[in-house]
């Protein structure tokens, strides 16, 4: 069992191990017991979801202070003295997770636009969602693992990551107001240029076999879900070289990075069908992202200039600034809606 001690991106494997192994009950209790048929779910129940995985992945933090206290109890003074306190960990972590919980919000503004585009309906939903998922959760680990050993090898990286987050944030700014445009993606025009693709839905079913038009045999066709599938994944990879520069913006222990990650994106399904129906309530929701986005990739460059200690944004700052900005941001867009917030509208 000596493998487990071993260190894999800086922290022991039974350490990854535990939370993968997390992850997997949850995944399986979500599929395997709350949702083993296929079934519509109500916002209640979503509301519910959410709280639970919100609640989940604050209380992770916890785990994340005792791991860090742990490994520095464990280390060496001189080891000891560089390593993150519990404290400084857990803070961290939360500023991570409500940051990409967050971008995860607008991320279900596009999935609703996608499954409007398809016409899926709410029953079939969330089996998309379940399996673009577990597509997010392979993703991430890869684009976090390479962000890691780049930051790692390459210092310097770090400063790109800044630039690249505050000309995203100022190109958020500038294009708020427009609309995802399915139909636009150049994916999907070669998928149906170049794959049998069904005019209509077969079930919760990806693919279906029937009649080539062409040939008259029978062939493989991917049905409107699987594109939606499809579609998911992409808009996910989009927002995730947004997402994963600003996390390691914030801090560059890829455990922390990949768990606040995982925990803000588990609570992605319950989180979509809560808000799918109150799109409109958070227009201004975008803006206050893009200020956050600026506000995280000038960080790095303000901690140097204003020479704070160890050339490091004070954690406290930043994660009260984080829910300063967001917090306006939900609010204004609340306020400025109240108007229709008892006219919801539907996917």
């Amino acid at each position: 069992m000596d493998f487990l001690f071993i260190e894999w991106l800086t922290k022991p494997v039974w350490l990854w191990l535990s939370f993968i192994g997390v992850v997997v009950v949850l995944l399986a209790f979500d599929l395997g017991v709350l949702h083993r048929k296929t079934r519509e779910i109500e916002v209640r129940e979503s509301l519910i979801l959410s709280a639970v995985y919100i609640g989940l992945g604050v209380a992770y933090s916890g785990f994340v202070w005792w791991a860090f206290e742990d490994a520095r109890a464990g280390a060496a003074p001189e080891a000891a003295a560089t390593l993150l306190s519990g404290v400084e960990a857990a803070k961290l972590y939360l500023t991570g997770f409500v940051i990409e919980k967050s971008l995860a919000m607008d991320n279900v503004f596009v999935i609703a636009m996608i499954f409007t585009y398809f016409a899926v309906p709410r029953i079939y939903q969330h089996r998309v969602l379940f399996w673009g998922i577990l597509g997010v959760i392979v993703l991430r680990a890869i684009m976090i693992g390479l962000g890691a050993t780049l930051v790692s090898q390459f210092g310097w990286v770090l400063y790109i990551f800044a630039i690249f987050l505050i000309l995203t944030g100022v190109k958020m700014w500038l294009t708020a107001d427009k609309q995802y445009d399915v139909a636009t993606s150049p994916v999907l025009k070669f998928i149906r240029r170049r794959f049998n693709v069904t005019d209509e839905l077969h079930g919760e079913k990806f693919w279906v076999k029937q009649p080539d038009p062409k040939t008259g045999k029978l062939a493989w066709f991917m049905t409107p879900l699987f594109l939606a599938l499809i579609m998911v994944e992409i808009v996910d990879l989009v927002f995730a070289v947004d997402s994963v520069p600003a996390i390691f913006a914030i801090t560059t222990d890829p455990f922390i990075v990949y768990t606040s990650n995982i925990f803000a994106i588990l609570g992605l399904r319950a989180l979509y069908f809560a808000l799918a129906a109150l799109v409109h309530r958070f227009h201004y929701l975008k803006y206050a992202l893009a200020v956050l986005l600026v506000f995280i990739g000038s960080k790095i460059f303000l901690a140097d200039l204003l020479g704070f200690e160890g050339g490091k944004f004070p954690t406290n700052w930043s994660l009260g600034i984080t829910f300063a900005i967001l917090a306006a941001g939900i609010g204004w867009s609340l306020w400025k809606t109240r108007a229709t917030a008892e006219t919801p509208r539907s996917t």
